[in-house]
């Protein structure tokens, strides 16, 4: 029968128009530090859920968000089941790999640092970038004094490694 014929509630209109997040094709490396963050991500969605879940029964924004949040769950709760935790210090301390914070120094002699993490702990203002980004990608495997050579957008540019440094964990 065509679609044309089949009358959809209201519901089934809004739910389709709530795309599923994303999830990347590489594996899911998180620090320990990513991993509680998913932990705990997980468990503010579960008691939101909870709480919209009674509100969502006559209230058709509370039942909008409790879509949300169902949809998150259902990313975050994989994204944990695909963790794959990678502690810093048990990478070689001489060398760019998961979990180091580097100080580059930039073809303009300007310092930045950078901590390479998982995905879902990227934040590029923070100073920390994914594992996965074309910077990181670049500095990984390299040492102090190597020079790398970055391809980004705005075109490639080199940048040295000053500095290596794996933080402890707890």
């Amino acid at each position: 029968m065509s679609r044309a014929f089949v009358k959809e509630s209201d519901d089934d209109l809004v739910a389709g128009e709530l795309p599923e997040r994303p999830l990347s094709a590489h594996p899911n490396y998180v620090t320990p530090h990513g991993l509680e963050q998913l932990q705990a991500r997980v468990r503010q969605l579960n008691e939101r859920h909870d709480q919209l879940k009674l509100q969502s029964e006559e209230d058709s924004v509370a039942k909008q968000k409790l879509r949300e949040v169902e949809r998150d769950l259902r990313y975050f709760n994989t994204q944990l089941e695909r963790a794959v935790v990678v502690d810093p210090a048990g990478q070689p301390q001489d060398e760019v790999h998961f979990g180091a914070e580097v100080k580059i120094t930039d073809e303009d002699g300007k310092e930045h640092r950078f901590s390479i993490v998982g995905d879902n702990e990227a934040d590029v203002a923070g100073g920390k970038i994914s594992w996965a980004s074309p910077l990181a990608k670049a500095m990984i495997g390299s040492k102090v004094g190597d020079v790398v050579s970055w391809r980004r957008p705005a075109g490639d540019t080199e940048v040295e490694i000053t500095g290596i440094r794996y933080p402890k964990t707890p």
